[in-house]
């Protein structure tokens, strides 16, 4: 058989290695990035297609620029640059 598989010492199968990226905050990484509610279009960004606020532990933000992004979208929404709810395709 020209295929074998690795087996450890004890002759065991080896375990698959996952790599994992570490995921980096943005506006940590960039000072020269803002945080401003009235950019929606940076906002949006940060929102699922439902409308609903992307969690840090998907998008990679600190714990200080989730509060502030959150903040943002929120308030971003109260005056109506986006929307509660998710675009209707119909």
């Amino acid at each position: 058989m020209a295929f074998q598989r690795k087996r450890n010492a004890k002759g065991g199968r080896r375990k698959k290695r996952i790599f994992h990226r570490r995921k980096v905050c943005r506006f940590c990484a960039d000072s020269s990035l803002a945080i401003d509610y009235k950019e929606p279009k940076t906002l949006r960004m940060f929102t699922t297609e439902r409308g609903k606020i992307i969690p840090r532990r998907i998008s990679g933000t600190c714990a200080t620029h989730q509060r502030k992004l959150t903040e943002s979208i929120k308030r971003a929404r109260s005056i109506a640059l986006l929307p509660y709810v998710g675009t209707v395709d119909l």
